[in-house]
């Protein structure tokens, strides 16, 4: 268990690091006009506090989700596996990635990949690591303020973003919306 919680606090690490170089390195541009209206700053108030609070809340109070050792294990898993594919969508929209809601002079509308199911694969994977630091906490409680914060500022991003889309790409990205879910193939 103790070699458990070293990795834990080695890719809390990692998460931390790559959302921080993420912010500094892949804002937008000059030549893109910005949409952000603060939801950067939103996320970051609303997602430190929650993790700041969700670990000292697991350490406070016992309301396991599991009483069983895969719990960590799992929660682990969605942790390691939600920063991997994040940095992998990152990687693959390229130039067209920014931390801030922007729209680049040449943007145009992914839609293979991942993107072909989900429109918003990097918010899916970065809850599903909160989803994996509730997990791994193992508390009731804890679970919930991991996730439900983050899940709330990520829908009003969402909301802010695909504004600034349809105002760019007007009837096809309304048309995108129609084929492919928000987070969650097939179901959200």
């Amino acid at each position: 268990m103790k070699e458990l919680t070293i990795v834990f606090y080695i890719s809390m690490g990692i998460w931390f690091l790559s959302e921080i170089l993420y912010k500094k390195i892949l804002t937008s541009g000059q030549n893109a006009r910005k949409k952000d209206k603060s939801t950067l700053n939103i996320l970051w108030i609303v997602i430190v506090p929650s993790i700041f609070f969700a670990v000292i809340v697991s350490n406070m109070f016992q309301f396991p989700i599991s009483k069983e050792k895969w719990i960590f294990f799992l929660g682990e898993g969605f942790i390691i596996i939600g920063i991997l594919f994040r940095w992998i969508i990152i990687r693959s929209l390229g130039k067209y990635f920014t931390v801030d809601v922007s729209i680049r002079e040449d943007h145009k509308i992914k839609k293979e990949g991942f993107y072909k199911y989900v429109r918003h694969p990097s918010y899916a994977f970065a809850l599903l690591t909160f989803v994996g630091l509730g997990l791994f906490l193992n508390d009731w409680i804890s679970f919930a303020i991991a996730f439900i914060p983050p899940f709330l500022a990520f829908n009003y991003r969402i909301k802010v973003e695909e504004q600034a889309l349809i105002e760019q790409f007007g009837d096809e990205y309304i048309q995108y919306r129609k084929e492919t879910k928000r987070l969650i193939p097939f179901i959200y």
